[in-house]
């Protein structure tokens, strides 16, 4: 019996970008429910790469940076934050484990510490003002009564 696999698009290489995006063979997906699927399908492959796996079927594919996004943040700081993954997830910020990159973007742990998640522009700016400088250079997130420096990587 022939099987349609669970291949939406007919790709030799889908990608999902530092934006947050899914591509295939270099051009946007931009089925929304497509891209959604292929985020809430990632598991890391045994050699250190990524693969979407759904039932048996799997494909590799490339990750620009990370596998997960920071869609939006919630919260204060007060209680703490809530972060919303492009998997439609949402957790616990770590914010201990936040951290900013050479090209300045933030990232911090998710998926019980098993992966990074880099925030999006609009995430980001929603935790912004939450960060303080503590001294020249250096940052930190204040929340639940605690300091959590931001390490420069």
């Amino acid at each position: 019996m022939p099987r349609a696999g669970f291949y939406a698009i007919a790709s030799s290489r889908i990608t999902f970008g530092r934006d947050g995006r899914w591509y295939s063979d270099g051009e946007p997906i931009v089925n929304q429910r497509i891209a959604e699927l292929f985020s809430r399908h990632i598991t890391r492959h045994p050699d250190g790469g990524y693969q979407i796996v759904m039932g048996d079927e799997r494909a590799r594919i490339e990750v620009d940076d990370t596998p997960f996004v920071v869609i939006s943040v919630g919260g204060n700081r007060d209680e703490g934050f809530t972060i919303r993954l492009n998997d439609g997830s949402e957790e616990s910020l770590a914010a201990a484990t936040l951290r900013v990159g050479d090209d300045q973007s933030l990232s911090c742990t998710v998926k019980n510490g098993s992966e990074r998640a880099r925030f999006l522009r609009a995430a980001h700016h929603q935790l912004s003002p939450f960060i303080d400088e503590v001294a020249p250079g250096r940052y930190a997130l204040r929340c639940r009564g605690s300091e959590h420096p931001i390490a420069h990587v």
